[in-house]
């Protein structure tokens, strides 16, 4: 029997009736985990450039970054529609009038269709949480919380900072104001068992969360994580592993929650392993065939 669930694309598509596609944008901004208030080695898995190496050059205006964006895609996208993803770093960490500025940029770019805000649930104060729910009102607001995991032990070896509790109170502020709330999940993290796995994915989905990005585990140049594996302390999971896991995930994910990623893709200059993730065309075809 195939395997069903809420795709992002049919979300676009049932939400704004047309082609929609991200546009993955640097505002230049920090994270606590970097700049000395928790850390400053960030996340163990976390590249030099925040996890935003697709993102748009930082010395550039938003703007300038969605014209770019929009040129690269031009031949993909007709008549279509943008969402605007500050996607590099932690973009609610910062002063909430340099962050409505970024914000009021994007969202009033006449293509822009919503902005997407990826962050961490420790890094939403009281007058951030206010500044999205008006941005709210003029355009729809997606808020992507970078939780990983809901296991202490794993959450304490990534460095992530932030106790699960956080994370909650988080998603109910969010949603209380009418936010859309996407969560990140990594599959494969040391240690996790399937179950594991599994058990983050269920509680993801009856917190709160609307949305839920699933993200293989990378290992990429100049972090941390990659000392781990050259020493052989960890390992990767093989392209069968990970197709299988995501059919198990998948059946427990109500259609209610939108699958926003079935893998994700490192820049393939900085990857280490797994290199089979690399060709995420192939890849994708597996898992929908496995699906099937």
């Amino acid at each position: 029997m195939a395997i069903s669930y809420y795709s992002l694309n049919q979300y676009l598509q049932d939400t704004f009736g047309c082609k929609v596609y991200k546009i993955a944008l640097n505002a230049s901004l920090t994270c606590p985990n970097r700049d000395g208030t928790l850390d400053t080695r960030g996340c163990i898995f976390c590249s030099a450039g925040g996890s935003g190496e697709f993102a748009g050059n930082p010395e550039k205006s938003i703007t300038e970054q969605i014209e770019e964006g929009k040129a690269r895609v031009s031949s993909k996208v007709r008549d279509g529609k943008y969402i605007a993803y500050f996607q590099a770093y932690t973009n609610t960490y910062g002063p909430v009038e340099r962050l409505r500025a970024l914000y009021e940029e994007a969202i009033r770019h006449p293509e822009v269709c919503a902005i997407s805000i990826a962050t961490r649930p420790d890094c939403l104060p009281e007058e951030v949480l206010e500044l999205l729910s008006r941005m709210n009102e003029i355009k729809p607001v997606w808020v992507e919380l970078g939780l990983q995991t809901i296991h202490e032990r794993s959450a304490a070896y990534i460095r992530r900072g932030y106790p699960l509790s956080v994370y909650d109170e988080a998603v109910a502020k969010l949603r209380e104001r009418g936010l859309e709330v996407i969560t990140h999940v990594i599959l494969g993290l040391p240690g996790e068992s399937m179950q594991d796995m599994k058990d983050t994915v269920s509680y993801v989905c009856k917190s709160g969360a609307t949305g839920i990005k699933l993200q293989l585990l990378h290992i990429l140049k100049e972090t941390d994580l990659e000392k781990e594996y050259l020493e052989g302390k960890i390992s990767v999971m093989t392209e069968e592993e990970y197709v299988h896991l995501l059919a198990e995930l998948l059946r427990i994910i109500p259609e209610t929650v939108v699958v926003h990623r079935l893998t994700g893709d490192g820049s393939k200059k900085d990857l280490i392993a797994p290199l089979w993730s690399a060709d995420k065309k192939h890849v994708l075809n597996r898992i929908r065939k496995e699906l099937e």
